[in-house]
């Protein structure tokens, strides 16, 4: 959908990342649309856990947005690396994360696409939440729109699987996943379609973690299980 080049901003001497939406895209009014919701949904969030937009905009039908440049890598590439990572650093990672989160939350932003290739990792060890691609703000009149689609099937809620109402215990729920390949190297479920995976995720349970790596101890083992509930009811209500 979009790629993303490191720039630099002259004005202020720093190197930005400038991510720019792809030509076969642009064409499409929808596409421009959801780019331009990311850039106003990120711009919104301030946080020491979330990369920040400094700017949004249009040249020549070229559509961008500048960002805050994050050094180091996505948890997708230490997961690949490093999994199963050590459960007091999985949790870290979590706790961070689920900390960006719930600021975007109390702005009213549900993310929609919590993944382990959503999540940067800094070589001082922060962590920062990116790529509000398929953000929406809760207000909004089409937010059970079939944009669900949009995400990551290995880490849909249930409730976007099915293409129903999401709110922030839909993020909870996505983010329960990351946790749970950072301790086990594997996502609670696979298969071989996206369709499949979507289907395991309403209809089967996942094993705990510790059944895949017996270093996890109950009380994280508690938190993965409750964060992954089938119903939102019974997951944590905040990040």
């Amino acid at each position: 959908m979009a790629q993303v080049y490191l720039g630099t901003d002259r004005v202020l001497g720093r190197n930005v990342a400038v991510k720019v939406l792809g030509p076969e895209f642009a064409r499409d009014d929808s596409f421009v649309t959801r780019f331009r919701r990311e850039a106003q949904a990120a711009a919104a969030l301030t946080h020491p856990n979330v990369v920040g937009v400094f700017d949004t905009g249009s040249d020549d039908g070229t559509h961008f947005i500048v960002m805050e440049y994050v050094q180091g890598k996505t948890l997708a590439q230490v997961i690949t690396e490093d999994a199963p990572l050590l459960p007091e650093r999985a949790a870290e990672i979590a706790e961070a994360a689920s900390t960006g989160l719930a600021f975007a939350h109390k702005q009213g932003i549900i993310h929609r696409d919590v993944k382990p290739g959503n999540i940067m990792l800094t070589p001082a060890g922060d962590v920062k939440v990116m790529d509000f691609g398929i953000a929406r703000a809760t207000t909004s009149d089409s937010i059970t729109q079939t944009a669900t689609v949009l995400g990551t099937a290995t880490y849909f809620s249930p409730e976007q699987a099915q293409g129903a109402r999401v709110d922030a215990r839909s993020d909870i729920y996505s983010l329960g996943c990351v946790l749970y390949e950072m301790l086990t190297a594997q996502p609670p479920f696979s298969a071989d379609t996206a369709v499949a995976v979507a289907y395991k995720h309403v209809q089967e349970n996942p094993v705990p973690p510790s059944a895949l790596n017996p270093d996890v101890p109950a009380s994280l083992d508690a938190i993965v299980m409750k964060c992954l509930g089938k119903n939102p009811d019974n997951r944590y209500q905040s990040a």
